[in-house]
């Protein structure tokens, strides 16, 4: 089983070994979350690599990966167990048929671990062949703040309580990583229990390394291209600015289409790749696309990429 990373270059290592790009100070902070034990949290915009880097690290230390999706509504029992209501019903027209008249054995039975449905919280907690697992509870920021009160606390102690088993205590606390992309500010006391950073849109040079890594068959004057168009794209007044995993997908879409490099049409024909919203698409295509792809153009042109 892998270890963990002795240093923030071996840190760095690691996750670029699984294609994961990122600068030092976000190697610096994974280190420590690492090597202390504390959870992760980061947050940015969408699409700049948050969820990304949980899948790297589980890959690199080779451990399993648990993802908690956040949501509005999410509540403590959704995020930790449920009782499989089906099984148990099954159960007791079973011991009805059959004759069982021990309710505090039927009780007992219904209410065990085998109808238990274990949800994310409750899978992290458990004890893992391969190491504590990464837990990633993604976009926490979509929840309301009884979850997130509860967060705090399953996050102090690393443990949760069935009210039918008793209390489930880590016996080694997961990797914990949040993600949040600011929808709403997440309350601060969360954000104490956790190591912090701000994931930005990487510059030129780290967006190009992650897209030569990502999209390996996407030539080299053409990943430039896609680069610099959308760097500049996020100078626009757009609704929703794209993130490097707009960049990604939409170099495989031009890769699929043969294509070797940009042009208005092709630029036109694609958007929907980099672009999500009708209006975004609507201003940026023809006359506003050539003006950008020039634009970008020089930029290449004076910068030797």
């Amino acid at each position: 089983m892998p270890q963990i990373p002795p240093s923030i270059d071996a840190t760095i290592a690691a996750l670029e070994a699984q294609d994961y790009v990122c600068g030092r100070a976000l190697g610096t902070v994974a280190f420590l979350a690492l090597t202390l034990g504390k959870p992760l949290f980061l947050e940015g915009e969408a699409g700049v690599g948050k969820t990304e880097i949980a899948k790297a690290l589980a890959a690199a230390l080779g451990r399993r990966l648990i993802r908690l999706q956040c949501y509005e509504g999410l509540d403590a029992g959704s995020a930790i167990y449920e009782w499989n209501f089906a099984a148990q019903m099954i159960a007791i027209r079973t011991a009805e048929a059959a004759g069982q008249t021990d309710r505090a054995a039927l009780q007992a039975e219904l209410f065990s671990d085998a109808f238990l449905i274990r949800r994310p919280l409750l899978e992290a907690m458990e004890p893992h062949p391969d190491g504590p697992p990464v837990l990633l509870i993604d976009e926490v920021d979509r929840t309301d703040e009884p979850f997130e009160a509860f967060l705090l606390e399953a996050l102090s102690d690393f443990q949760v309580t069935i009210p039918e088993l008793g209390t489930v205590r880590a016996a080694e606390p997961p990797i914990v990583i949040l993600t949040s992309n600011r929808t709403r500010e997440v309350h601060d006391a969360l954000k104490r229990r956790c190591l912090y950073h701000w994931v930005d849109f990487p510059d030129f040079d780290r967006e190009l390394a992650i897209l030569r890594a990502r999209v390996p068959q996407a030539t080299a004057a053409l990943s430039a291209e896609v680069v610099a168009f959308v760097q500049a794209l996020r100078g626009e007044d757009l609704f929703k600015t794209p993130g490097v995993a707009e960049a990604i997908d939409w170099a495989r879409c031009l890769v699929a289409l043969d294509t070797v490099t940009l042009s208005p049409d092709v630029i036109s024909d694609t958007l929907g790749a980099v672009l999500k919203y009708q209006d975004d698409i609507a201003r940026i295509e023809t006359a506003e696309a050539t003006r950008i792809l020039n634009a970008a153009r020089d930029r290449l042109e004076h910068s030797g990429a």
